[in-house]
This record gives C-alpha cells, sequence and structure tokens, in this order.
C-alpha cells in the first residue's frame, strides 16, 4: 500500500474497502501517517483480533492527528460496511441501546483504523453474555512525580496477594503512563462479583501501603501516588485493547510484558523500559508471540476476597 491522497478501492480477505489519505500525518512529532496506522494495524492483525473477537469495541477517533480534537465514538458508524456486526447494549446512563461495533475480521481492523481510530477500547465481557466478564483489570495510574516505575512496585503487591488467592495475573502497559494488571477468568461470574472484588483488593493494598497506594479517584490526593482504578470492571465501560495505539506524542502500544521485565524497571528506575512503539512492538512480537494469548484461554474461578486487616 503506498502513500497517496487519494482514495483506492483495495480488497482485504475477500471484502471490498475504499481507503484515504494515506499520508496524512497523525503523529506529527514522529511524522507517522494514517497509511502507517493502517499498515500496524494490518500486520498486528494475528495477535490483536483474538483480543476483539465478539467484544464491545468503542472507537476513541483522531481525524486530524493526535494534536487535534478526537471524539469518542461508541454506537458504530451508520456508514459501516454491511458485513460490520453491531452488538446492542442497554446503557442506564443514556436510557437507550448502544449499538457497539464487533471487529471479529481483518477487514473490520483496516476498516477502523482508516476513520482513524488510533485508540479501541474494548469490554471485558463477550457478545454471548455481556454480564459475564471473561477477566478482571486493575488500572495502575500514577500520579506525578509517580511514574509506572511505580506501578511496577504496586503491581507486585497486587500480584502477591492474587497469588495468594491462587490467581495468575498479567501485566501490560498502557500504552500511555501506567501499568494495567490482567486476571484471565473465562468461567462463570458476573460484574456484580466482579466489580467489587476488584475493589476489595484495591482498598486492600491501600491499606497495606498508604503512603504508595489510592484506591479513590481524588485527584488532590493522588500526587505521588498510584490509584489502582478498580471500577473499569463495569458492563458499561471498556478498556483500551492489548496492542492498540495510543494517542501520545510518538505511537506507543498498549503492550504486553513479562513480569521479568516489570522486575527490571522497578529495578533500573528508567520508565523508558517500558515504552514501546508500533515497529519495535511488531518485531517483538514476530519474536516473542502474543505474550497475552492465556487471557483468552486460563479458566480460573473467583475466590472470595480477601479480609481487611
Amino acid at each position: 500500500m503506498s502513500p497517496s491522497s487519494t482514495s483506492v478501492e483495495v480488497e482485504v480477505g475477500g471484502r471490498q474497502l475504499k481507503l484515504s489519505n494515506f499520508d496524512k500525518v497523525l503523529y506529527p512529532e514522529a511524522g507517522y501517517t494514517k497509511g502507517q496506522v493502517i499498515d500496524y494495524y494490518t500486520r498486528i492483525a494475528p495477535v490483536l483480533l483474538p483480543h476483539l473477537q465478539r467484544r464491545a469495541l468503542t472507537l476513541k477517533r483522531y481525524p486530524n492527528g493526535v494534536d487535534g480534537q478526537f471524539f469518542y465514538e461508541k454506537n458504530c458508524p451508520k456508514h459501516r460496511p454491511p458485513w460490520v456486526d453491531t452488538l446492542s447494549v442497554w446503557s442506564a446512563r443514556n436510557k437507550a441501546d448502544v449499538n457497539y461495533c464487533l471487529i471479529d475480521e481483518l477487514a473490520g481492523l483496516v476498516w477502523v483504523a482508516n476513520l482513524a481510530s488510533l485508540e479501541l477500547h474494548t469490554s471485558l465481557s463477550r457478545a454471548a453474555d455481556i454480564q459475564q466478564p471473561t477477566m478482571l483489570v486493575f488500572d495502575l495510574d500514577p500520579g506525578p512525580p509517580a511514574t509506572v516505575v511505580e506501578c511496577g512496585r504496586v503491581a507486585f503487591w497486587l500480584r502477591e496477594v492474587l497469588e495468594d488467592l491462587g490467581l495468575q495475573a498479567f501485566p501490560k502497559t498502557s500504552g500511555s503512563k501506567g501499568l494495567q494488571i490482567y486476571v484471565p477468568l473465562n468461567t462463570p461470574v458476573t460484574y456484580d462479583e466482579a466489580k467489587p472484588f476488584a475493589h476489595a483488593l484495591a482498598k486492600l493494598l491501600e491499606q497495606q501501603h498508604p503512603q504508595d497506594v489510592l484506591s479513590v479517584m481524588t485527584k488532590e490526593l493522588r500526587t505521588g501516588k498510584v490509584f489502582i482504578d478498580w471500577s473499569q470492571n463495569d458492563d458499561s465501560k471498556t478498556t483500551v485493547c492489548v496492542y492498540s495505539l495510543r494517542a501520545r506524542p510518538r505511537p506507543t502500544v498498549s503492550t504486553p510484558v513479562s513480569w521479568d521485565e516489570v522486575e527490571r524497571v522497578v529495578a533500573t528506575g528508567n520508565p523508558d523500559d517500558l515504552v514501546f512503539e508500533a515497529d519495535a512492538l511488531l518485531e517483538r512480537v514476530e519474536a516473542h508471540g502474543d505474550l497475552f494469548a492465556l487471557l483468552n484461554e486460563l479458566e480460573q474461578s473467583l475466590p472470595a476476597p480477601p479480609a481487611a486487616g
């Protein structure tokens, strides 16, 4: 696909698509174009698509690049191709159904990338049962001057609690400033069970490490601390998908990492060690595969949360 300012008709997986403005720069600092965004999502598709499969998708679109205005698009665009499926989910806030896109194939992913949807935000549950999350997520958000280094320290405390409960957890970068810890479930559980469980663990860690951890969103309290956002475990919310680009000055990616890598960044104190841009991420996947594959496979039952001391 050569960069061009004109529209072109292409065939992707047997689907016909019209793509445009390949040479439009969406990341000015890096000179990273829309054509490169489409190329990235095309090449990362083999490991990304299993994590999008049958999940409600919110698009975060940047039609004029990361320095321009953006908007979230929960309702799948009406001009979507007829072969793009949607999922209707009741929104209590809007008192109406939201018709999310379901992106299950390469052509759909290319279509989304062509909309300048740099970021892909997915539900924790699948269309088969929107009230049954297949995973837990803990979003570790550092309050300056804290960085992903402090998030890594908190991540190990969280992992220790989870291991005591018999649960494996997997870290990924947010692609922005923080770290996210995922716990695969893939067993029957509801958000009414998962969300209080996540909240209880966040409060426990805040109790154990009051100088370092917060379980409430209050901005005035967050300086130098890590906020454990447990509230993402909700049927009305979506979280940035693994392998999604982020709208940062450079094309960073929400990247699965190993616990050894988290340990190294805590030891070195260098937050840049957990920053991965699109090209490096593609090489990384080529070398190591999908470090998040078990999120779709590992079955773990949600235990009772530990009692606070």
